[in-house]
């Protein structure tokens, strides 16, 4: 059995229920459950339907997002996410690096290594590098000033740790600032890399080891067995290329407004949804949503 989900923006719901309705009799699912007026709708099926990725390409021609997934443990134990760009909407090293007048350059350096293009640890250290001798006082100030989080985020933690759920914030950003965002929106836990800092200033390096693609996977494999559950227990999401092996090996991995080549390689793609979305593809209703 397989559960189909549709959703739209929070901010502008226009799911239809001509859509909904067409699309439940042309795959022979169930009846349709509406978990959010015009926002988002879920029904279940026997098979996977052959012109999936087709009907999906449609859909999103009609800013509504497309998701199936297995009806069986629809509902994750845990949340293993990302920071920048899927629970903030920034990517902390640009921030810093704006502050160091080294903008631009830091910026292309994480556009092409979240793309995939350029191998994380060594993209992480060149850009490091170029931070050194900012005042350490300006990471306090970005945090301040310049970091939001995602919509939906909060709602998402506190509904998925009322029914039991454990949540862990992994990053190659940094813990100066997974510390601040794990407590603001209620992780259990945080891991990232360690900026350098000495007389009050950033050295320009990062502590050993990078926390990158593997170590995600890694917090997954050690996490999971600390908990005493298994991995299609857990929901994972992220954006960038160093999320895809957490996303592959999560029971669900989400593809949050990623970059097209990590959307690519993954069946939950959400392009229009906010972090609420992640709720909705787990069968929660909008009612049932903790805020």
């Amino acid at each position: 059995m397989h559960s189909v989900t549709l959703l739209t923006s929070p901010e502008r719901p226009k799911l239809e229920a001509a859509l909904v309705d067409s699309l439940r009799n042309a795959w022979g699912g169930g009846d349709a459950v509406w978990l959010a007026p015009d926002e988002a709708a879920t029904f279940d099926m026997l098979r996977m339907p052959g012109n999936r990725w087709d009907v999906w390409a449609e859909c999103q021609g009609m800013g509504v997002d497309l998701i199936i997934v297995p009806s069986e443990g629809r509902r994750k134990k845990m949340l293993l996410a990302d920071m920048d760009s899927t629970m903030i909407q920034q990517e902390c090293i640009d921030e810093l690096a704006d502050e160091a007048g080294v903008g631009a350059r830091v910026k292309d350096i994480t556009a092409r290594a979240m793309n995939g293009e350029l191998d994380f640890e060594g993209a992480l250290r060149e850009r490091v590098g170029l931070l050194e001798g900012l005042d350490e006082a300006v990471i306090g100030q970005v945090l301040a000033q310049r970091i939001t989080h995602m919509p939906g985020g909060k709602t998402l933690l506190a509904t998925m740790k009322a029914q039991g759920g454990y949540a862990a914030l992994v990053s190659g950003g940094f813990t100066a600032f997974t510390a601040a965002v794990a407590e603001a929106l209620g992780f259990d836990e945080n891991r990232a890399n360690t900026l350098l800092i000495s007389d009050g200033k950033l050295t320009g390096q990062v502590a050993d080891p990078i926390l990158g693609k593997q170590a995600k996977v890694d917090a997954l494999e050690q996490i999971t067995a600390r908990l005493g559950l298994v991995e299609g227990d857990v929901i994972a999401v992220g954006d960038g290329a160093n999320d895809l092996g957490m996303l592959h090996r999560a029971g669900m991995g989400v593809a949050l407004h990623a970059k097209p080549s990590v959307a690519a390689e993954c069946d939950v793609r959400i392009n229009f949804g906010d972090l609420t979305a992640l709720l909705f593809v787990q069968g929660y209703a909008k009612n049932e949503f903790v805020v």
